[in-house]
């Protein structure tokens, strides 16, 4: 599933290609993909010009001309790819838009979708929950203790919980357990000072780290695309069970924590 880096990387390749341009065609093919009927959704988006887009945890949203705003959440196995018919993958397309001679086609929205919004109900209800961007300017260390604060819980639940911090999923709280060392296992209530500090710095490392590469999901969003999924290969735990901690030597095991799958070094990380 796409997370933070992920969507930050598609956020930056998709304001170079599609901001400024008008969605010329809607194409709707899974009705359970959008929150209103065709017929709505496609006088609403239809001939409207895309003039921002941002990101909020793992989501995307498209901000349209006439006010309207688009949230995107890809879900497990949703995707993007941008380009000419003759560059599609040939993949079941849910959602196309059409931007004259190319097209933004949305992939694999099985359980994802791309709903629309106004302004107001976007910020009030679907976003409202949400915790704090992990590397806004606004999130400091300081900040960071006081979430860790009489939290209680193993940390790999914590780090997934999208209420206490936005965008930051399964193999991310992997690498970011593993880039501090500690277990994603331990209790919460049970770190140290120190191991909070460095738990801080090593959320910001590997996710400015891994936006950097463009993501580990495999997939180009556009043909020549050599930027996304560049950091597939520089995950040190994430789905490398049995292979050799690139730190200790000793193997990677993978286990299971509230259902979720769970990759780290049982030698190094304490």
């Amino acid at each position: 599933m796409p997370e933070l880096p992920e969507m930050e990387n598609y956020k930056f390749i998709l304001s170079q290609k599609i901001i400024g341009k008008t969605i010329t065609s809607v194409q709707v093919n899974r009705e359970k993909s959008i929150n209103v009927s065709p017929e709505i959704f496609l006088n609403q988006v239809q001939g409207q010009k895309i003039i921002n887009v941002e990101r909020r945890a793992k989501h995307l949203i498209f901000y349209l001309e006439n006010g309207n705003i688009l949230l995107l959440h890809l879900m497990l196995g949703g995707w993007m790819f941008y380009g000419t018919q003759e560059d599609k993958p040939k993949r079941t397309v849910q959602i196309q838009f059409t931007f004259g001679q190319e097209h933004l086609y949305f992939i694999g929205l099985r359980l994802g979708y791309l709903h629309l919004y106004n302004s107001r109900d976007l910020v009030e209800k679907e976003l409202s929950d949400l915790g704090p961007e992990p590397l806004d300017l606004a999130f400091t260390l300081k900040s960071f203790e006081a979430l860790v604060v009489n939290r209680r819980g193993r940390l790999k639940t914590k780090l997934v919980d999208q209420q206490w911090i936005a965008g930051i999923g399964n193999c991310y709280s992997d690498e970011i357990c593993f880039h501090a060392g500690v277990l994603p296992t331990r209790g919460i209530e049970n770190l140290n000072s120190n191991e909070v500090n460095t738990l801080y710095h090593s959320i910001q490392y590997v996710l400015r780290d891994a936006t950097k590469h463009g993501g580990y999901m495999e997939n180009p969003l556009y043909k020549g695309d050599t930027l996304t999924g560049g950091y597939n290969n520089l995950c040190k735990v994430y789905d490398c069970e049995g292979q050799d901690c690139p730190r200790c030597g000793h193997k990677i095991l993978k286990g299971s924590i509230s259902s979720r799958k769970t990759f780290y070094c049982s030698n190094c990380q304490k």
